[in-house]
């Protein structure tokens, strides 16, 4: 502001100088007033807010979020209810935060949970916002953090306009539905130093820009569908500490400058579920600091190179899915503080190391499933540990199943798809933490009577073996008394018969599996007891009756499965309660009327509904009047 130019004169007359004196005064006061009113407008200043005291927010930060609102259609949370008035700093605008100035300086918006947990994450039930990014979220000139999270119906791209948020330190747009390319102006905000854009559906190369944010601590791109290499440009992340590009379609080589000199400070390092290919780098092996390396699901070949054990900090290593070849290296006995290790699924061969008797003290998880093993026994310094998962699928394991020493810390255990003989009732004993439990693929002969299941599991898959026995009677593993943590059971491809059980309330099921056993008799009308039933077949056993009306209840119904049984009657119409079935086979019983005319049931193939006595109707031939 100019200041005004004041030209005095001085006159004789006393009282006359009073009186200049006087106004000269008043306009030197006036204009100060002015001027700090001004200056407070300038930097969004200015207290006795309605906050009382609480600096009233800029004009211009306010119509940015204002702008913002505007583009978001739909708001279930309520959230942006609370933008009203003219002060968007005095505390009442949920998720925006500013500082003594009054200039933004926080937008944090995060998708609350729902009574029933992320199911509504995807759908239109449930809360949630729908729109687009404003542009003018790029004009938050003083903006130090941007959290927009978990609205799967935000959509569209990261405006260009972003770039222009110097200050800002952190930028998570996680769990959206962002769409585009990621913008290459993202590489100009060099305060960044989080950056989080997972679980998007960003597509194109990573732009090499980001490799000018050289303050970044953590970078996460993971769950998109990012194409071809790691730029180069990411060996100047001198700072980062973790790195997470998983589950996306990157490819090439994973370059030699991740770990070693070029980032040193990395802890976590996530690549899995990608494309890379070729031979791990050994400059990955030098990374003192490093606490987890995720490389499983690519197409890594080679072998597990002997630095490994330059991982003096490492937990958890995952190479798994891959196509690794030759032995587990002697050296990895020297990872004292690893507790997860997984090498499942590659080509790994004869011997293990004799060193992991005595080394890995910390080990609590092991894979070594589905590789070039012949271990013919389960080794003596897995049975002797206390472990809390062992999984050693296709090992080629034989005789009966093991003793642990320490059965009682068991979480998990996987012995299928090897030569196992004889009962099961031993291993269970004292297993009273197991949840998860595959005996699948065996030869094991036991009968379910004598299977007694800890209360705790919620998991049980024993299907192609050769066990006998009834799923209901007073000891059956799905008996009045059947634990409510059960979610899935699978005894498919067995000797089994009896007849299917009456279900209480509150079991948990999600997939029940008896197909191709000996079962007969009718579905029992409990079956809508299992609410939560997600995959129910009873497919290849000799079940009669009707398909009963009850079985419509089971509104989670996505697999569906009677087939090559006896069931006579029709199809009633109350299975079109089943909006989520996706897919279903009534083929070979003796059914007969008319197929439920509605989704999904009549857009289902013929061959759901081949070689029974008269179904009719979509995708059948149409009824006759008679039927």
């Amino acid at each position: 502001m100019k200041m005004p130019v004041v030209v005095l004169r001085w006159v004789s007359n006393s009282k006359q100088n009073m009186l200049v004196l006087s106004l000269i005064l008043y306009c030197m006061l006036s204009i100060v007033l002015v001027s700090s009113s001004e200056t407070q407008t300038e930097t969004g200043g200015g207290g006795g807010g309605e906050g009382g005291g609480s600096p009233v927010c800029a004009e211009a930060d306010r119509a940015s979020l204002v702008s913002f609102k505007g583009r978001i259609i739909k708001d279930t949370t309520g959230m942006l209810s609370s933008w009203i008035g003219r002060d968007c700093c005095g505390g009442g605008w949920e998720g925006v935060e500013c500082n003594p100035a009054g200039r933004v300086t926080g937008l944090q918006l995060q998708r609350p949970a729902t009574a029933t947990g992320d199911a509504a994450a995807d759908g239109d039930s449930g809360l949630y916002m729908k729109g687009t990014l404003s542009p003018s979220l790029g004009n938050l000139n003083f903006l130090e953090v941007m959290v927009i999270s978990g609205f799967k119906q935000i959509t569209g791209p990261i405006p260009e306009s972003f770039s222009n948020l110097a200050h800002l330190t952190q930028l998570a747009l996680e769990d959206n539905s962002l769409g585009g390319n990621i913008p290459p102006g993202l590489g100009q905000l060099s305060s960044l130093q989080s950056l989080s854009l997972s679980g998007n559906r960003f597509r194109g190369q990573i732009p090499p820009t980001l490799g000018h944010l050289t303050n970044l601590v953590q970078i996460n791109l993971a769950k998109n569908s990012l194409t071809g290499p790691i730029p180069p440009t990411f060996q100047n992340f001198h700072a980062l500490q973790y790195l997470d590009l998983s589950f996306n379609m990157l490819s090439g080589l994973i370059p030699d400058f991740i770990g070693g000199r070029y980032l040193p400070n990395l802890t976590l390092i996530d690549l899995s579920n990608n494309q890379f290919s070729g031979q791990m780098p050994i400059s990955l092996f030098s990374s003192p600091k490093l606490l987890d390396l995720s490389l499983n699901h690519n197409q890594l070949t080679g072998i597990i190179p002997v630095q490994v054990e330059g991982l003096k900090s490492l937990t958890s290593l995952s190479l798994s899915s891959n196509r690794l070849t030759g032995h587990i290296p002697i050296s990895i006995s020297k990872l004292n503080s690893l507790w997860y290790l997984n090498l499942s699924a590659n080509g790994l061969s004869d011997p293990l190391p004799s060193t992991l008797a005595t080394g890995i003290p910390s080990l609590l998880s092991i894979d070594l499933s589905y590789n070039k093993f012949s271990l013919g026994k389960v080794p003596d310094w897995i049975r002797s540990r206390q472990l809390r998962d062992v999984h050693l699928a296709g090992c080629q394991l034989s005789g009966t199943l093991p003793s642990f020493a320490k059965p009682d810390s068991f979480n998990s255990i996987d012995l299928s798809h090897n030569h196992f003989t004889g009962g099961i009732s031993n291993l269970l004993t004292n297993m009273s933490s197991l949840q998860n439990l595959n005996l699948s693929n065996n030869q094991l002969k036991a009968d379910l009577s004598e299977i007694k299941l800890p209360d705790t599991v919620s998991s049980l898959d024993v299907h192609a073996n050769q066990l006998t026995g009834s799923l209901s009677g007073s000891t059956g593993i799905l008996n009045d008394r059947a634990s409510s943590f059960l979610e899935v059971v699978d005894v498919s491809n067995n000797q089994i018969s009896g007849g299917i059980p009456e279900f209480r309330e509150g079991l948990r099921l999600k997939v029940l599996d008896v197909g191709s056993n000996k079962i007969a008799g009718p579905i029992p009308n409990s079956v809508s007891n299992l609410a939560q039933l997600e995959r129910f077949d009873i497919s290849r056993n000799q079940i009669t009756g009707t398909v009963p009306t009850s079985l419509g209840l089971l509104v989670k119904l996505q697999w569906l499965d009677v087939s090559i049984n006896g069931l006579t009657g029709k199809i009633p119409n109350s299975l079109l309660g089943i909006v989520h079935l996706k897919h279903a086979s009534f083929r070979a019983n003796r059914l007969c009327g008319e197929i439920p005319q509605g989704r999904p049931f009549n857009i289902f193939p013929a061959a759901a509904y081949l070689h029974n006595l008269c179904l009719c109707g979509k995708p059948m031939p149409p009824c006759r009047k008679s039927q």
